[in-house]
């Protein structure tokens, strides 16, 4: 392992990846990464596998636009030796309340004025593409084709070998445990495996950020929440896009393999970093696939695990440096769409480390809105 770095990064999730490799290929020669187990172990590798645009802030669609269109050339562009496995099967809005449909009118709006196209459909337009949709507990639904399926372990995986192949050094099974600081800069990190000299680090370790942060002295309002999620007996080709509902709160999809993956939020999930698996989240999901998507209530359930969802108060990711601490870089609090915002996250966080003029101006997004109270709260997530 190195033991001096111009750039140490902390997790190796799609985050902390993305950004080795935007690091390493606008010419930064000594970037290391440290994961304390095994790249894409964390919440990136135990999410749900969709990517969508159809977000309700300007900044989230902004973001997603732009990442989904990194994505669509992902293979190429990383020279990737397998298969992202992008399958841009769309992505179907429903909603149960007049309200929700308000809403979704809204977001439409947003999403037009970034050039996203999306679409309000009625329930009929609904039934067509899901055929099986129980549309009698329905108000009306929102679409966009672009949206889609994407493999979370291969995409990290592309971005982890391109970075290798720039020089990028990953230290697998190699845990932070404390980082060093003199007169309010980073001087290093210290490991389980011994000490690594450098200026600048970047927390991108997500559920366990808040830990890292409390290392250096800075304060983000953020904790991590249990997120579960199931996958079923793979069968033939049923549903092409993701089924997703706020109010009613689930997201389903069918992978490539035949399987569907399928998942739900709890206000009342742990926040003790667990990551073990409840019979109640089963029986809710079973219940509310018999209520809207009836013939996937009947498909067996061959397993179910967890992942962390790293929360802020308004939903929203923080990119920032720490104003205390120079050289602490910090981007964490994706509150679920961490995966979907990684090829933004690497090129905006390398370019805030290199102080270069931002190819999305994230400012919005900083630490300090927390305090002054200019939250960008975002109205559609499970």
């Amino acid at each position: 392992m190195k033991t001096i770095a111009d750039v140490v990064i902390i997790g190796g999730g799609i985050s902390g990846c993305s950004t080795a490799y935007n690091l390493a290929k606008k010419g930064v020669k000594n970037v290391v990464v440290l994961e304390k187990n095994y790249i894409c172990s964390g919440s990136t590798g135990r999410c749900g596998a969709g990517v969508r645009m159809q977000w309700g802030t300007e900044m989230n669609c902004k973001i997603a636009k732009k990442s989904i269109e990194f994505y669509e050339h992902a293979n190429e562009i990383l020279e990737y030796d397998r298969d992202v496995d992008f399958k841009q099967s769309g992505y179907l809005l429903v909603a149960d309340t007049d309200k929700e449909i308000e809403q979704f009118k809204k977001n439409i709006e947003v999403q037009h004025a970034c050039g996203i196209p999306s679409r309000m459909l009625s329930l009929q337009e609904a039934k067509e593409i899901v055929p099986y949709l129980n549309t009698d507990v329905l108000k009306g639904a929102a679409f966009c084709e672009k949206d889609g399926f994407l493999n979370p372990f291969h995409t990290t995986d592309a971005y982890y070998k391109a970075a290798k192949r720039l020089g990028v050094e990953f230290n697998t099974f190699t845990e932070a445990t404390g980082i060093k600081v003199e007169k309010g800069r980073v001087v290093g990190v210290e490991t389980n495996k011994g000490f690594i000299a450098t200026n600048i680090v970047m927390n991108a370790a997500n559920a366990y950020s808040k830990e890292l942060c409390d290392m250096v002295g800075v304060d983000i309002p953020v904790y991590s929440e249990r997120h579960q999620i199931l996958v079923t007996e793979p069968v033939e080709p049923m549903q092409d896009p993701m089924v997703m509902a706020f109010g009613l709160n689930f997201y389903v999809q069918q992978s490539p393999e035949g399987s569907f993956i399928m998942g739900r939020g709890d206000a009342n999930e742990p926040r003790d970093l667990r990551v073990t698996s409840s019979w109640h989240f089963l029986e809710e999901m079973a219940k509310t696939m018999d209520t809207v998507l009836p013939p996937i209530s009947k498909l067996r359930v061959v397993r179910q695990w967890a992942g962390l969802y790293n929360m802020t108060p308004d939903k929203q990711p923080i990119y920032d440096k720490a104003e205390n601490v120079e050289g602490f870089y910090i981007a964490v609090g994706f509150s679920g769409h961490g995966f979907m915002f990684g090829p933004i996250t690497g090129i905006v966080m390398s370019e805030m480390i290199l102080k270069e003029t931002p190819t999305i101006d994230v400012s919005m997004l900083n630490l300090n809105r927390f305090k002054t109270g200019k939250l960008l709260l975002e109205p559609s997530v499970v």
